[in-house]
């Protein structure tokens, strides 16, 4: 007997009488209910959200899956069509997987921090993977990027654009599940920690968490440099959070808090955890940084949730390497310190239009 779980148009998991759970493609397979308990490795009551568990690696096959879902109902993504997208990794990782399962074509605009295990996965999955190298001037990297993805569309009028930074269906997939997750799983909940990034996964949880009444404090954790929150431009070597100009779905409104955090302290975190028995990546590194910096001057049995998005493997040539760390650091220099920063004034109903 088996008992059939439609998922999107056209896929379909499945659970047999045994348990086990059947699925028909690879992006069907989105884990929601996994957390990690780090209270004893951090001596606070700390759990930790695990989105790094999914066949693509990161917590980017959320919003991947339903911006493609979207665009497919919506008749703008055809059969055959092709895709194109601005990321720095994981979100290219995460649609080349999709692109291939489905049969459409791909081509990623990243620049050189993309790490060589993620341009590598891209192009197994047959991805056209472009690297930009000059910065743009204002923008920085992404600019460059953003510049390019825009030519390219202006040369072939059928190419879509994702375009993550503006595409309401990035953060409704947080919206519909991470929080929903969260909300069920920790009601008690008294800080919950996301990194911005795109910030898909915050703007959805936030808005889902606010508009449900949960009591948690919403606290975004950023990479010094970045410009969402108003903070001056500067160098960023590690991929993942930050961003070189502001997302258009950014919602300060439903955001409690911002803690900023140099790449340098990630890395220490990322090292640390490592010699406890934890491999994370760099997006997870400076969510931990910025928490443990956030609450060092809470009770210590404060319940506290934070989002993971990836985990370390892609990161062992760079951020685990100590030459790649010494080439872009002064590791016994001054890289700034983790401060916080005052989000905006709330709109006037508090749930940024939801």
């Amino acid at each position: 007997m088996t008992e059939i779980f439609h998922g999107a148009p056209g896929r379909r998991t499945a659970r047999t009488s045994t348990g086990f759970r059947l699925i028909t493609s690879p992006s069907e397979y989105i884990p929601d209910d996994v957390y990690l308990d780090l209270s004893q490795v951090l001596g606070r009551r700390v759990h930790m959200k695990c989105e790094g568990l999914n066949f693509a690696g990161s917590v980017k096959i959320k919003a991947a899956t339903e911006m493609v879902d979207a665009a497919e109902r919506s008749g703008l993504l055809r059969p055959g069509g092709r895709m194109v997208e601005s990321s720095s990794g994981s979100l290219g990782v995460a649609l080349a997987m999709i692109a291939a399962g489905r049969g459409y074509a791909f081509t990623c605009v990243t620049d050189t921090r993309c790490n060589e295990r993620n341009l590598r996965l891209m192009r197994v999955y047959g991805a056209d993977v472009v690297v930009i190298e000059a910065p743009d001037p204002v923008e920085g990297l992404l600019g460059a990027r953003l510049r390019h993805v825009a030519d390219l569309c202006a040369r072939e009028p059928d190419v879509l654009w994702l375009n993550q930074y503006a595409n309401d269906s990035n953060w409704l997939a947080h919206y519909k599940t991470t929080g929903p997750s969260i909300a069920t799983a920790y009601p008690d909940a008294e800080m919950v920690f996301i990194g911005a990034g795109t910030t898909g996964t915050l703007t959805g949880c936030a808005r889902y968490l606010k508009q449900v009444g949960h009591p948690a404090k919403i606290v975004a954790v950023d990479s010094l440099g970045s410009v969402t929150f108003g903070g001056p431009s500067g160098p960023r070597h590690i991929p993942g959070l930050g961003t070189g100009r502001r997302p258009e779905i950014v919602d300060e409104s439903v955001i409690d808090d911002i803690v900023m955090v140099p790449e340098l302290e990630t890395i220490r975190m990322c090292r640390t955890m490592a010699g406890r028995g934890y491999l994370f990546g760099g997006s997870t590194g400076t969510v931990l940084a910025g928490m443990m910096h956030r609450i060092s001057a809470e009770r210590a049995d404060m319940p506290v949730v934070a989002i993971s998005p990836d985990f370390g493997e892609r990161y062992l040539d760079s951020i685990y390497d100590d030459d790649w760390v010494r080439d872009r650091f002064d590791p016994g220099g001054g890289a700034g310190r983790i401060t916080r920063r005052r989000p905006a004034a709330p709109a006037a109903d508090g749930l940024g239009g939801i």
